[in-house]
């Protein structure tokens, strides 16, 4: 990914100064928590663990299977 962006180490030192500037040292705990949950939410909306509707698929099936 970085060889792609070309990205070294000055510029992600650079990009880490204005993230620190423009947020603030309080919020940036609360910015990645935020984006580990999106991350896992995707990563389970790829692999099919769960629905639109956040029911895992195995509690969808035993719905249909106990009416």
């Amino acid at each position: 990914m970085l060889m792609f962006l070309n990205l070294g180490g000055p510029e992600i030192l650079l990009i880490a100064v204005l993230v620190l500037l423009f947020f603030g040292g309080k919020k940036i705990p609360q910015l990645m928590n935020g984006l580990g949950k999106g991350v896992r939410s995707f990563k389970e909306g790829v692999e099919g663990k769960t629905t639109v509707g956040g029911e895992d698929e195995e509690d969808e099936k035993s719905k249909k299977d106990g009416k």
